[in-house]
């Protein structure tokens, strides 16, 4: 969930920057060509009073450029190129409209299925769920004391080495990989097209071919293995498969905890609608109750405080919904 917490003009990323200071750059070089006409026109109080209005624009122009070139050093001394005015940790965060997005901070949370109670939540400053995954479900397991786990998440969480930690750590996910390959769109075979030969360390294409192992090497940290053969030339639908002189195939290492992932999820689709059932449940209730658009703190530290209220508020209720306030009161003394 993305949280407001402070308006977009006065948070900064280098592409903003840049493109407010090419429309400042616009506004002087029209006002200095009016400027120019009026210069050339006859001595008059009108033609006086427009050079003084267009000097004064002008002018507060390169102030307001001046004051994006000291904003620009700063902003570009920060780790992520990012600085923001109202609430200095919050981030620009892209939302689902296309070129769209706010300042504020992305909340991530843990839901149980059983009783829409939050089992886990951490309030963050990073834009993406990308590398959030393990963190989140380590966190679930440690508060729920269980010793396995059984995590579904959106495709947005879907990174190979966070669903690898989530394995090593006894923790089971179920997520939908985002197709990010543009053979698809194109109209050509993806790698989902090609089945993998465990017990002969090959890939199948769709035209029967065996796609071979080569070489291994390593791509952004990862140890990649590739695959091709060598009668692609010759194959009859090489067109709906690749422009190049053969189809390669990259397996990372540890590609058959993906592809487990993947057989869950094929054997499970339901899940994925009932981790939408599940976790919009507490958000849509917590956003109602925060109002559509702001935290009324500001900085990291007391917008997770803040966030945390709204957690045990929520969880309070929802367990006397479910309890009734006796038994929880009762339950609560026992402990």
């Amino acid at each position: 969930m993305v949280r407001v917490s402070g308006p977009n003009d006065r948070n900064f990323t280098r592409a903003k920057m840049q493109r407010r200071m090419a429309q400042i750059e616009k506004s002087v070089a029209r006002y200095l060509d009016q400027l120019d006409t009026a210069d050339r026109q006859e001595p008059s109080d009108a033609r006086s009073m427009t050079v003084t209005r267009l000097t004064e624009k002008i002018e507060k122009l390169r102030q307001e450029m001046q004051r994006l070139e000291n904003l620009e050093t700063r902003m570009l001394q920060t780790a992520d190129k990012q600085i923001s005015l109202t609430d200095p940790d919050a981030r620009s965060m892209a939302t689902s409209g296309r070129g769209s997005g706010i300042v504020g901070y992305n909340v991530q949370s843990a839901v149980d299925t059983k009783h829409h109670l939050i089992v886990a939540h951490e309030v963050t400053n990073v834009g993406t769920d990308r590398a959030q995954l393990s963190h989140m479900a380590k966190q679930t397991k440690a508060a729920l004391a269980t010793e396995m786990l059984d995590v579904v998440a959106d495709r947005g969480y879907f990174n190979s080495e966070e669903i690898l930690a989530c394995d090593q750590a006894g923790i089971t996910v179920t997520l939908p990989k985002p197709l990010t390959s543009g053979s698809k769109a194109k109209g050509r075979f993806g790698k989902q097209d090609f089945i993998y030969l465990a017990g002969e360390d090959v890939y199948l294409c769709p035209a029967g071919e065996r796609l071979v192992y080569h070489f291994t090497n390593q791509e952004k940290g990862l140890t990649m293995r590739r695959y091709w053969t060598n009668v692609c030339q010759n194959c009859a639908i090489k067109d709906r498969c690749t422009t190049g002189k053969e189809r390669r195939i990259t397996r990372w290492e540890h590609e058959h905890v993906l592809e487990a992932a993947q057989q869950r999820l094929d054997e499970h689709p339901e899940k994925m609608r009932q981790r939408r059932e599940t976790v919009e449940h507490p958000f849509g209730t917590i956003k109602s109750w925060m109002g559509s658009t702001h935290f009324q703190m500001k900085t990291l530290k007391r917008v997770a405080t803040e966030m945390a209220l709204h957690v045990l508020a929520y969880n309070l209720k929802r367990v006397m919904n479910i309890m009734g306030i006796g038994s929880l009161i009762a339950a609560m003394s026992a402990a």
